[in-house]
């Protein structure tokens, strides 16, 4: 029994924490007997890098598919241009009017505790998405943002 386990069982006895144990055991379970698991994520999980967990699980084979929303694929390119600048704001439950309006004139949007600037994200993209927009609108395609960084992390 691994440590995650041991800790699971030790603390989450009762409630809500009972039924993610009750879940985590009906996983194991159903990965054990040889079946697949799908993962289904609600909203932009990656800016909670959530990737990194996944990532471990595709590798050791408990996850063999992924559904999401396209705002996932958005978030996991700022993400990777822009992660070092992002900034947190801990207290961000108490901003003023006037503290929100002083990080959209540093260019910070904010999501929740942290800010994604502006320049070192979307700056960074721009150019080459502008360019497959201006494409897509010569030919009179229309699709989805998310299909426009699909197209641009395609071609490199």
């Amino acid at each position: 029994m691994g440590s995650i386990t041991r800790f699971i069982d030790h603390h989450y006895r009762h409630f809500n924490a009972a039924t993610l144990k009750d879940a985590a055991r009906a996983y194991k379970a159903h990965i054990d007997s040889g079946k697949k698991m799908m993962v289904t994520l609600a909203g932009a999980m990656s800016t909670a890098e959530l990737g990194l967990s996944l990532a471990a699980m595709i590798r050791e084979d408990k996850v063999q598919a992924i559904t999401c929303t396209g705002a996932n694929l958005e978030e996991d390119v700022y993400n990777l241009v822009a992660h070092d600048y992002y900034e947190r704001v801990p207290h961000y439950r108490y901003l003023t009017a006037a503290d929100e309006r002083a990080l959209l004139e540093r260019k910070l949007n904010r999501v929740t505790d942290t800010c994604i600037p502006e320049e070192e994200a979307m700056r960074r993209v721009e150019s080459s998405l502008l360019g497959l927009w201006k494409s897509a609108a010569a030919r009179g395609e229309r699709r989805f943002p998310h299909q426009y960084f699909y197209e641009l992390l395609c071609a490199g």
